[in-house]
């Protein structure tokens, strides 16, 4: 299996380079001939882009059916859709800003905790696997309430669920701030609080964005929103270590930047932000969507293999960037430790470097990751309807080496191991938008909020809720019954952490999987959307008449009388 695998990545990574390589203007004989050969021999299409269904007057692959459906949103133009919302282009995308800056709060408060690890280590003397818990219960509390804040958001204001969560978060958080270092357990359970500002949010907003755009506008929206997580998370990293360092040393200050902002976040979503109607722009029957329960919404998304998979293969995203996030600095402060034993130090920071390039470093790889896999995924789609998943796999596929051979490396050359991170990461934030765009053209609108929840709570479940905690647990079995030192604090948390790339590999077989079956759950979304088929319908019962000139497939109950 591992080797049919090998192969279809091959093939599938000389199609993306052809593709870019195209649209840049760059010559590639070399790899004109490898495609011309495939050509030859009867393959006309991307390995993976065989139809799942056809036609009876000519074959017709499932991209044609996709190309129809694109440019009949393009043709309908920015002014037929803000009319259905009732809500212009400018003042829409003023709601995406507002959404982005309240994802950017979210990420940077969860992050600044991993930014001041180690002095945190040091306040409530514990180890490393009780620092992984930090984040563990966060993300318990974040996954175990996503499912209600989902079931909300598909049947209330979502605007003002949301200004709700983010209020008592902000109060959580500058409560948490004031613990005394005798209640770790207090300062635990309030950090698992904070999950309730994140999963009333989350949940939520990239669904309002999809009742707001369509086709490429709202994968473009869709990227700039997924900014916030890497802007938001480095942003994290640099605010921690730098206000504890201007505090003196004193991290909770750190922790009382973020309630500020989440206040003005609040006003912002209450004054500005408008609630659009779902699923007005992807409907195009008379017929309204209806809402269902939410056991017969949980039954259909596990009937959809595309969501389930994605889900899959996104939950190992979940566990590589979670593992990271927490861990990374203080790996890299160890690995300074071990390469410059002369400048050791007995302070819980010894260089607030690390941090701070860390944090640079993951704004500038997430920057440039989420918009090269949006642009890469849009320009392959063209020549590969199932595009979006197999560039998820490259992603995760291509970041495993690297991230191992950052780790590899930073016993000898700290500058090697920033390299390595750096494409490692580029290549990991490839996957943010494109998963996010996968899941709201695989769901109809009334369930795209439960969608998000269920995706959450399963990737925060088998994911990062588990691998902080985990790596911890890891380091600590290593060092156990050996004499502490620098150089095997940093050995043992080098083991852990190359954990993390053989759970990239696994996900990137996900999402191939997930190729497979794109193109069928894309289009039965979109005719339940367009109120043409309905729940019990089988996807198979349809028959040929006339679109626009061209053949396409319909219900037979929409036409028999």
């Amino acid at each position: 299996m591992s080797g049919i695998y090998l192969c279809i990545l091959v093939l599938e990574m000389s199609s993306i380079i052809k593709c870019l390589m195209h649209f840049s203007g760059f010559p590639v004989p070399w790899l004109g001939n490898v495609m011309a050969s495939r050509h030859s021999v009867g393959d006309s299409t991307p390995f993976l882009a065989q139809a799942d269904d056809t036609e009876d007057e000519r074959p017709r692959g499932p991209e044609s059916q996709v190309v129809d459906d694109e440019e009949e949103d393009e043709e309908r133009g920015d002014g037929d859709v803000h009319i259905l919302t009732g809500i212009s282009y400018r003042h829409s995308f003023a709601i995406v800003m507002i959404l982005f800056y309240v994802n950017l709060l979210n990420y940077m408060d969860r992050f600044t905790v991993a930014g001041v690890l180690p002095n945190i280590e040091a306040a409530f003397e514990i180890q490393d696997s009780q620092s992984g818990l930090v984040q563990t219960v966060f993300i318990v509390s974040y996954m175990v309430l996503a499912p209600v804040f989902g079931y909300l958001g598909d049947r209330h204001n979502r605007k003002y669920i949301m200004c709700f969560g983010i209020s008592f978060w902000s109060i959580v958080t500058l409560c948490s701030s004031f613990i005394p270092k005798e209640y770790y357990p207090l300062f635990l359970f309030t950090r698992g609080l904070v999950g309730v500002g994140e999963a009333s949010y989350s949940t939520i907003a990239p669904t309002i964005i999809a009742d707001l755009f369509v086709a490429d506008q709202r994968s473009r929206m869709l990227s700039f929103f997924y900014f916030a997580i890497p802007v938001g998370c480095g942003l994290g990293y640099i605010a921690g270590s730098q206000v504890t360092k201007t505090a003196g040393g004193d991290w909770h200050w750190a922790l009382r930047v973020t309630p500020g902002l989440g206040l003005i976040a609040v006003l912002l979503l209450i004054f500005f932000v408008k609630e659009p109607p779902r699923g007005a722009v992807e409907r195009k029957s008379e017929r309204s969507l209806t809402h269902t329960s939410w056991g017969s919404d949980v039954k259909e998304l596990l009937k959809n293999r595309s969501f389930v998979l994605s889900t899959l293969g996104f939950t190992t995203v979940a566990f590589v960037t979670g593992a990271l996030a927490l861990w990374a600095p203080t790996y890299l402060m160890r690995a300074r430790a071990v390469l410059y034993e002369d400048q050791q130090c007995d302070q819980p920071i010894c260089n607030y470097k690390d941090s701070f390039l860390f944090g640079g470093i993951t704004v500038v790889t997430g920057l440039l990751g989420v918009a090269s896999g949006v642009e890469i995924s849009k320009r392959y789609r063209k020549i590969n309807p199932r595009g979006d998943p197999i560039v998820c796999a490259c992603g995760l596929l291509g970041s495993a080496p690297f991230l191992f051979l950052s780790l590899v490396f930073a016993e000898s050359s700290l500058v090697a191991t920033y390299i390595f991170i750096f494409i490692g990461e580029t290549l990991l934030s490839l996957n943010w938008a494109i998963v996010a765009d996968i899941l709201l053209y695989v769901v109809i609108p009334t369930r795209r909020s439960t969608a998000e929840a269920l995706q959450i709570m399963v990737s925060h479940l088998l994911g990062d809720a588990g691998s902080p905690y985990l790596i911890g647990v890891i380091s600590d079995a290593v060092q156990r019954g050996k004499p502490d030192s620098f150089l095997l604090k940093f050995r043992s948390l080098e083991y852990a952490l190359m954990l993390c790339s053989f759970v990239g590999a696994i996900g990137g077989a996900f999402f191939l999987a997930t190729a497979l079956f794109i193109e069928k759950d894309r289009k039965r979304a979109e005719l339940l959307s367009q109120g043409l088929v309905t729940d019990a319908d089988s996807p198979e019962d349809r028959i040929v008449v006339p679109k626009r000139g061209r053949s396409t497939k319909v219900p037979v109950s929409s036409v028999l009388i």
